[in-house]
């Protein structure tokens, strides 16, 4: 089977996700000499680092979700889950296997991966809103809302390079959300500010999956898989370990990972 991907709108239709014997493979580099001067000199004489073989993050992985579903992918950090997003959504093509997509895709990762620190908080917004498929005047329309929702407004007009981390992810987040999603991809975003603005962006995120057709939703908080997921994906080293109720798949994630039981005193 060739690798590649395809999509189409689901309008008149159901959506659809299917992943169909797919690998990916990443290249290694190695740099013989990770010095400073090791590093001006390849620029000056404009080499690069050799690949020096690859290594594979996913083996024919097959997976599904129908219009309805509400995935929760869980496992531990290099399990893979975040990669799985971003070959659903493109960022990556497989190196084998194929992904079939019926539906517009929203992603919701990398918050803020294309601030620009000398742009105004506005200039910032309407590049987002590029970056995601939106026209200007479609982010025009959006930015009163999205300025009041980030609690922004004061600070709009300045420089984000002065903003707070704080204030760069309630931004992101918030430009992020502001969607209309038939497939909803969703990469750990609930660290978007103050315990206010977390309860909010929580309610924010809980209404666009109940609105969206199929949601895949990434987080260390087994919790809010539980409560917002009708399935969940327990993945390890980009294998899928266990798929099912997300009360079973949570339970089973945590028995894995607890500690051994000592041996009692003798």
């Amino acid at each position: 089977m060739s690798s590649g991907s395809s999509s189409g709108e689901p309008r008149n239709g159901l959506a659809s996700v299917s992943l169909d014997a797919v690998s990916l493979r990443f290249r290694k580099y190695t740099d013989r000499n990770p010095t400073l001067k090791s590093a001006v000199v390849d620029s000056v004489f404009r080499r690069s680092s050799r690949p020096s073989g690859s290594y594979l993050i996913f083996d024919s992985l097959n997976l599904r979700m129908d219009h309805g579903e509400r995935l929760g992918v869980i496992g531990a950090n290099g399990a893979g889950k975040s990669t799985l997003l971003k070959l659903i959504c493109g960022i990556y093509r497989p190196s084998a296997g194929v992904i079939r997509i019926r539906g517009r895709i929203a992603p919701v990762i990398e918050l803020g991966a294309g601030f620009m620190p000398e742009m105004s908080g506005v200039e910032n917004i309407l590049l987002n809103g590029a970056i995601l498929g939106f026209s200007r005047r479609e982010m025009q329309n959006k930015m009163d809302r999205i300025l009041d929702f980030a609690g922004l407004r004061e600070s709009a007009q300045m420089p984000v390079k002065y903003y707070s981390t704080g204030m760069l992810l309630r931004m992101a987040f918030t430009v992020a959300t502001d969607v209309d999603p038939e497939i909803l991809l969703v990469d750990e975003v609930f660290a978007a500010g103050d315990a206010e603005f977390l309860v909010r962006a929580k309610a924010r995120m809980a209404q666009l999956i109940g609105a969206s057709h199929i949601s895949v939703l990434v987080s260390h908080d087994l919790r809010l898989i539980q409560q917002m997921c009708t399935r969940a994906l327990w993945l390890d080293r980009g294998r899928i370990v266990k798929d099912g109720r997300p009360e079973e798949v949570c339970q089973a994630y945590l028995l894995s990972s607890a500690p051994p039981a000592a041996d009692p005193a003798p």
